[in-house]
């Protein structure tokens, strides 16, 4: 389910302090890279990026690459940085305002 575009401001909010957990290199993204990136998501369930590319396309497909390999849901994106979200259905941890 999509998030709301209040839930994703609560989100923002609370992804501002954090810094970033997954590095994507030179190298992109990799299988080993995509594990780590699942499992950050499932124990903290908000997760910074920080993306290596130069290019704005580059990035854009990489973040792309992430969302959809994740099943998670992009917050936002500033510069070389994206914030992903996916909540733990087992033990949930940021409990999300209602639309």
């Amino acid at each position: 389910m999509p998030l709301s575009s209040n839930q994703k401001r609560f989100l923002r909010g609370i992804a501002h302090t954090l810094a970033p957990v997954i590095m994507v290199g030179q190298k992109g993204v990799t299988p080993a890279l995509l594990k780590e990136f699942d499992g950050a998501l499932a124990h903290h369930e908000l997760v910074k990026v920080k993306l290596s590319d130069a290019d704005r396309d580059d990035r854009a497909e990489t973040i792309e690459v992430l969302r959809e390999a994740s099943k998670s849901e992009l917050v936002q994106t500033i510069g070389r940085v994206a914030s992903f979200y996916r909540r733990n259905p087992k033990e949930p941890k940021i409990e999300l305002p209602r639309k």
